[in-house]
């Protein structure tokens, strides 16, 4: 059952792209004692998002679109966001 950051990240996500795949896999367990482990269960995650909405964009480019989105969320409740974000047919 997703926490509720990761909640809000699908919820964000799915309405700025909506996404024909979004997966948002909390890595937080892996990181358990790290740096930037907040003890929550939810500091760390990895999104795979598929949008018609980074057609033609770089690679770069989808990673801002994707942060600018989120807006403080990564830095403040997440410590460290990995994103794979694609075209349909990439």
């Amino acid at each position: 059952m997703p926490g509720p950051v990761a909640r809000e990240i699908e919820r964000l996500l799915e309405a700025a792209f909506a996404p024909v795949r979004l997966a948002v896999i909390n890595d937080s367990a892996r990181h358990h004692g790290h740096a930037g482990d907040d003890g929550s269960g939810e500091s760390h995650f990895t999104v795979e998002i598929e949008s018609a909405a980074f057609a033609g964009k770089s690679r770069l480019e989808r990673q801002r679109m994707v942060n600018r989105t989120l807006g403080d969320l990564p830095g403040q409740r997440v410590h460290a966001l990995a994103i794979k974000a694609r075209a349909p047919g990439e």
